[in-house]
């Protein structure tokens, strides 16, 4: 990640001198006719596994069956390098029309004028966004430029496992839950069971929750460096933390990394020897072939029930600032999004879909498990604010600073103080490095 980071910084800022130079993305015809009799090709890209390639194939031919005049030239791809040649594509000026985005890469691609705007497109009802949630649009703004369209969507969950909680005589979680009564649920299913309570708390997706029932953002707002000023915050999360697992109600991390490598069909809350999990909303669907039981609630609030949880864009399409042909790639964006019989093909392979008129039509075609991601999808808008902004450059190294600096504390060879102090430090210094300050 960090190379990748590194190449795209590089090359987004050669290609900005570039554009600059021969004005070329500026001096393209920003919208070409959309006359339905006028032959129109969109090169469009993703990345994905085969299996979506197929789809989406199957996607594209029933688009242009209803577009008579609308053909694709496409370039399937592979996570693994697909940013490095859409930067390569970027320096030479040959976007591609529509490119699958992700939130890590929206903000640097946009700041660097290769996205095109796509707010005048849902203002004159091309791109209809209206059955998608504000927050989740807003995911796709920057410097209030619309700069992609979401259209799926997952959200942080607590996984927990009723037969678990059952044998410890406890009532399932439910989405009043505290942090008080996570602890003191976690423990007791040590006490009452032998097994674990929770399985992990260390990760970056999870201090950020944290963070948000104080009001706070883990990143500032430009990206230089972290968005909260009292360290309380950190040390609070890291002494939770060192609660419960010297409880033995949470795995050690050096015992998490050997549960870990087997993979998620192996976690303790999916073969039963512990409570809850905190991951993405669609874990229960992952392993539900190893265990179908598995339910999902929202993640504990903070004592003043402050609302922290937000709808997290699984990815975007946008649209590139040179395309010639943005309002044809703005409709067949719109039409991905609510289309429903594009929709059952692609059976949220890509995420929960972000509009919630396709998630009602899906429904009836659903597994038990998807159904529960679904309803849940429903619930954690009722109790989700506006989300964060997309992760600076240098996230990939403050991710392994904050694992470094927690894992210290739980083994004793630092105070949570001292903890905080050492991840704000070189936190700053990194994101202040990235952003060339």
């Amino acid at each position: 990640m960090k190379r990748l980071i590194s190449l795209m910084a590089a090359t987004v800022l050669a290609t900005s001198l570039a554009l600059t130079g021969c004005g070329s993305s500026s001096s393209k015809e920003e919208n070409a006719s959309t006359d339905s009799s006028k032959p129109i090709k969109l090169s469009i890209t993703w990345w994905g596994s085969q299996s979506r390639h197929d789809y989406t194939k199957k996607i594209l031919d029933l688009y242009t069956s209803k577009n008579p005049n609308i053909t694709f030239e496409t370039t399937p791809a592979g996570w693994g390098g697909y940013f490095d040649k859409l930067s390569a594509l970027a320096a030479g000026d040959t976007m591609p029309d529509i490119m699958q985005m992700d939130y890590a890469y929206i903000a640097t691609y946009s700041k660097n004028n290769m996205l095109a705007d796509l707010s005048e497109f849902v203002n004159d009802k091309t791109l209809d966004m209206s059955a998608v949630d504000p927050n989740l649009m807003d995911t796709g703004k920057v410097n209030d430029k619309l700069a992609g369209a979401v259209i799926s969507s997952s959200t942080l969950a607590l996984t927990y496992n009723p037969e678990v909680f059952n044998k410890a005589g406890l009532q399932a979680p439910t989405p009043e839950w505290k942090w008080s009564d996570f602890e003191k649920d976690m423990i007791t299913i040590k006490e009452k069971t032998g097994n674990y309570g929770i399985d992990k708390l260390e990760d970056m997706n999870y201090f950020p929750y944290w963070a948000r029932q104080y009001g706070k953002t883990l990143y500032s707002a430009d990206g230089t460096k972290l968005g909260y000023d009292d360290d309380k915050i950190f040390v609070d999360y890291v002494k939770m933390l060192q609660r419960l697992q010297d409880a033995k109600a949470m795995p050690t991390p050096d015992e998490w990394t050997q549960i870990s490598a087997k993979g998620k069909e192996a976690e303790p809350v999916v073969t039963g020897t512990g409570g809850a999990t905190f991951d993405w909303s669609n874990y229960a669907v992952i392993v539900s072939k190893a265990n179908p039981n598995l339910k999902l609630v929202t993640p504990p609030y903070g004592e003043d029930g402050t609302k922290a949880l937000w709808n997290k864009p699984a990815m975007f399409f946008s649209v590139a600032q040179s395309s010639e042909h943005k309002k044809e790639a703005a409709k067949f964006i719109s039409w991905l999004i609510n289309d429903e019989e594009a929709n059952k093909i692609m059976m949220a392979e890509r995420g929960v879909p972000a509009s919630s008129k396709v998630r009602d039509a899906l429904k009836p075609s659903l597994s038990p498990q998807q159904n529960d991601m679904f309803d849940f999808t429903d619930l954690a808008v009722k109790h989700s604010t506006k989300a964060d902004p997309p992760e600076p450059q240098g996230v990939a190294e403050v991710r392994k600073v904050m694992t470094d600096c927690i894992n210290a504390a739980l083994y004793k060879k630092s105070t949570p103080e001292d903890a905080a102090k050492q991840f704000r430090q070189k936190a700053n210094d990194i994101l202040a490095r990235n952003a060339g300050k």
